[in-house]
């Protein structure tokens, strides 16, 4: 049923305990005995690799399961929840990393979505967009309540997020990687956000892969490994290499690549235009050229064309306008097939939609373009054997963790599908290699492994376009970073060249040279 609102004084959270939480599932337990605890005016964070755990247990935390065993503690009173409105009357509120939002509705609508109106059947949209209003403004979130969420950039969607759950009198909120599509810029006014709840009173839990993030805005930090907590720390007492160590059971490798002498240029884009979905031109002109030996990535906030650029670059989407070339071969037109024998390979960013069939096996997902090549088929008829070999060599240099090669992919972790793809698409040997978000969903470990093929793909001559929203990634392995706005490039920088305030002001619209100065 829906709830109706409360204001925020209303209730007042003190203390939230979660004490030796059991959650299992078939074959898996997700969490083993643990305890976690978040107190008013703080910000815990939680960190732990891909199927650590964080997730169930933030779960139950908010309603959507509930425990096997253990119990949830609200200011010394034990709670159950049977679902997140009963979490919401508790006074917890949950920031999902994709927005729960509907864009067709404007911010006052979204925010009063699900719940009951004092006057019904009438909904009384001056008063919500009046209370919206006062929140803004308590809390510098600055948004419009009559736009339309569809026509918000990414962190003002965000701060709609906020405001929503502050509007149902949220004392404890839970966000969860709040800031994976963020500028710079937009992280920083986050931050500013998140400091003035807590000094209004608010707890926050604050889920991140981003240690240095983690490191700047939490008072404590706890790791969970394998379901089970590692430890509970003040931040200021850790280092980043202690949380990692934590978090992995190791130190990490330090990835710098070494500077190479690039070769040819064997990607060149000139003037490349293409509609989007909704009929609207999502690229507006992109010119950029690729040497072999080098690595470009592309920065930017998500919906600024990316996407539509990795589909025209591998086949997928229609060129309206410009061309191609892959090794001086006008590819424009080429279906996937043709680029694929010309030499490209692509990792795409919606890997089980695009990348891997999930009902197929691990051995089938590493043919799915190459099971005709000469190398494993005589005529019409496959070699069996030496398919079977290929992909036993395939899993174990890639280090895919996978009961066996008839495995169903859908049954493999994200960071061992990720492995899978990248295997298929590097045993190629590609002259070019398409990146989109290689290591979006995947854990630190993963991530460090991911980081290092492509490095060794770069040094072995191939020319990368790496696509990430992610700017730690693209400033640790790109040679030159594009920076693409509105379907345009706003600049192509070397990457020692551009502080992270150039590169944040180039991803909201500001012209590199006009970037450069602001900066200075």
């Amino acid at each position: 049923m829906p709830v109706e609102a409360k204001t925020n004084d209303q209730l007042k959270i003190e203390r939230v305990e979660m004490c030796n939480i059991v959650k299992r599932f078939p074959g898996v337990l997700a969490n083993s005995q643990v305890c976690f605890d978040v107190n008013a005016g703080e910000v815990h964070a939680l960190l732990g690799e891909n199927g650590a755990g964080k997730s169930t247990l933030m779960r139950q935390l908010y309603g959507l399961y509930k425990p096997d065993e253990g119990e949830i503690i609200i200011d010394g009173e034990p709670v159950v929840f049977h679902s997140p409105a009963d979490a919401i009357r508790a006074g917890i509120g949950m920031i999902h990393q994709h927005f729960m939002l509907v864009p067709p509705l404007t911010v006052a609508e979204n925010v009063i979505l699900g719940l009951r109106s004092k006057n019904e059947p009438v909904l009384d949209l001056e008063t919500v967009s009046k209370k919206v209003m006062e929140l803004s403004q308590a809390y510098g979130l600055k948004v419009d309540p009559s736009a339309f969420v569809w026509q918000l950039s990414v962190g003002e969607q965000q701060r709609v997020e906020i405001i929503k759950a502050l509007y149902r009198g949220a004392s404890l909120i839970i966000l969860d990687e709040p800031t994976a599509v963020l500028t710079p810029q937009e992280v920083k006014d986050l931050f500013v956000t998140l400091k003035h709840m807590v000094r209004e009173g608010h707890a926050l839990v604050f889920i991140s892969h981003k240690l240095h993030e983690v490191m700047e805005i939490s008072d404590r930090v706890t790791v969970l490994r394998d379901g089970q907590v590692i430890g509970t720390r003040p931040t200021k007492e850790m280092t980043r290499n202690d949380l990692v160590k934590m978090m992995v059971g190791r130190e990490m490798k330090k990835i710098s690549p070494q500077p190479i002498k690039t070769g040819p240029v064997r990607l060149k884009i000139e003037n490349l235009r293409t509609m989007g979905d909704r009929g609207t031109e999502m690229l507006r002109g992109i010119s950029v050229e690729i040497h072999g030996g080098e690595v470009v990535g592309l920065a930017g906030v998500s919906g600024n064309g990316q996407r539509e650029l990795a589909e025209c670059l591998s086949g997928l989407r229609k060129v309206t306008v410009g061309k191609i070339e892959l090794d001086d071969s006008d590819i424009t037109s080429m279906p996937l097939k043709n680029r694929v024998e010309a030499g490209l390979s692509y990792i795409p960013e919606e890997r089980m939609r695009d990348g891997a069939i999930r009902e197929f096996s691990v051995q089938e997902n590493l043919f799915l373009q190459d099971h005709a090549s000469p190398q494993f088929s005589h005529g019409i008829f496959l070699d069996f054997p030496r398919m079977e070999a290929f992909a036993a060599k395939m899993v174990k240099e890639f280090t895919v963790k996978t009961p066996h090669l008839d495995t169903p992919v859908k049954n493999l972790s994200g960071g061992n599908i990720q492995k899978l793809i990248m295997a298929r698409e590097l045993a190629r040997q590609p002259k070019v290699l398409i990146a989109a978000q290689p290591t979006r969903g995947v854990d630190i470990g993963a991530t460090e492994y991911i980081h290092e093929r492509l490095l060794m793909q770069r040094d072995a001559g191939t020319a990368i376009l790496l696509i990430s929203e992610d700017l730690d990634e693209i400033r640790t392995l790109s040679d030159r970073i594009a920076v693409i706005y509105e379907g345009s490039i706003m600049g192509i920088v070397d990457r020692d060249a551009a502080s992270i305030e150039q590169i944040g002001l180039m991803m909201a619209g500001i012209s590199m040279e006009e970037a450069i100065q602001r900066s200075a």
